[in-house]
């Protein structure tokens, strides 16, 4: 099995991966700080790694994007810049988890050559980092859409439709592509938050986007269907 440092292992997404494959580096934000070009080098150096999991970032609360884009910045389009330019030194193979929330979210259906018109700074944060990732081509951009299992709102988009898809889930399907490039829309089934959430939790209340939230902002998974099958 091919060296892979995952980064911000101590986040959400990252606990759940090292439940899943033991056998990858996870490095915590404090072990290997991807603002600190000196920490990143001496991660590279020590462990001589063939891949990157990039995992560490800001993601939520979303209304953090819109208050401290300074933030933002640093941490989702900066510190991915710096592992960017660190892999291309050891030529090792950098895989960025982005944002199903980079498309318009107006039609849905969306593949991975459609153009991308992200809806608030979050998105716009990680399609920064996803144009650095796009210069290196050792290189592996997920577009995902994943949240905690059992979902942790207490009301749900009726009339929003989604990927979503548990993050356990999620792990399995990445480890299963790693050695892919390019860009992967990864996701479960087109449906409404709501009816993806009520399954697992009985009393969720519906909600109605009016405009604040897109209302589709589904992939097109055929691609990742085809590389699995």
């Amino acid at each position: 099995m091919p060296k892979i440092i995952v980064t911000g292992s101590d986040g959400r997404f990252g606990k759940i991966l090292q439940k899943i494959n033991k056998k990858m580096i996870f490095r915590s934000k404090k072990q290997l700080n991807i603002l600190s070009p000196k920490s990143i080098s001496k991660n590279f150096k020590k462990y001589k790694p063939n891949y990157i999991l990039h995992l560490a970032g800001l993601s939520r609360p979303m209304k953090i994007h819109e208050k401290d884009i300074n933030k933002s910045i640093d941490l989702n389009i900066i510190g991915t810049c710096n592992l960017v330019k660190e892999a291309s030194k050891f030529r090792a193979k950098i895989i960025y988890i982005s944002t199903s929330y980079v498309y318009p979210g107006n039609r849905g259906n969306y593949n991975e050559e459609d153009a991308l018109k992200p809806w608030n700074n979050y998105s716009w944060s990680k399609l920064g980092g996803e144009c650095a990732v796009q210069m290196y081509k050792n290189s592996l951009i997920i577009r995902l859409c994943m949240t905690e299992k059992p979902f942790v709102h207490s009301k749900a988009y009726a009339n929003v439709k989604s990927n979503f898809i548990y993050q356990e889930d999620a792990a399995k399907l990445i480890i299963r592509i790693l050695n892919k490039k390019g860009i992967i829309n990864v996701g479960g089934p087109s449906q409404t938050i709501y009816k993806f959430a009520k399954k697992n939790k009985k009393n969720l209340k519906k909600i109605f986007s009016n405009g604040e939230f897109p209302k589709r902002t589904d992939m097109n998974l055929k691609k990742l269907k085809r590389i699995l099958s």
